[in-house]
């Protein structure tokens, strides 16, 4: 598993963005039994970053606290069955699966894990794991998504022990 970070913001944490992203992103993937090694991009930005993001790509005119941009169209949620057809799904170089960019506007998740009665730690966590369901072609645009999500969520940050 291949995880680049970029920092482009300034808040420093008594944890490793890169290392617990490595692990919830691993963790995400054995749960969904992906057979195939994978890359993921991590961007950790501002609030008026994330939301020119948004604005550009989403055309919502507002901050959020991650956005999800994958590089596979999967079929239905974690079906990698199709993968293999087409070789622009793998790093040329390393034969990873590509699997696209996770945004998370950092400050956005401090307010969040105040808000939420938790630490930055769980709600980064959450932020990764949630953001690699949508990598991998989830969603929760209908209720039955949604718990299915949040229950997958949930799966993996207990795995990992971290817990609110």
């Amino acid at each position: 598993m291949t995880v680049s970070l970029e920092n482009e913001q300034d808040q420093q944490f008594d944890f490793d963005f890169e290392q617990v992203a490595r692990q919830v992103a691993e963790a995400v993937l054995d749960q969904e039994s992906c057979p195939y090694e994978a890359c993921v991009n991590v961007i950790l930005t501002g609030d008026e970053e994330i939301r020119s993001a948004n604005r550009q790509f989403r055309q919502i005119d507002r901050s959020t606290d991650v956005l999800s941009f994958p590089m596979v169209d999967f079929p239905a949620p974690a079906s990698y069955e199709f993968l293999e057809e087409d070789p622009g799904c793998f790093h040329p170089d390393t034969g990873e699966l590509l699997l696209g960019d996770i945004m998370i506007s950092i400050p956005t998740a401090v307010r969040q894990a105040a808000a939420y009665g938790h630490g930055i730690l769980r709600e980064y966590a959450f932020l990764i794991a949630h953001s690699m369901l949508h990598l991998l072609g989830y969603d929760h645009m209908e209720e039955e998504e949604r718990v299915l999500m949040e229950k997958k969520q949930e799966q993996v940050l207990n795995v990992l022990h971290i817990t609110r």
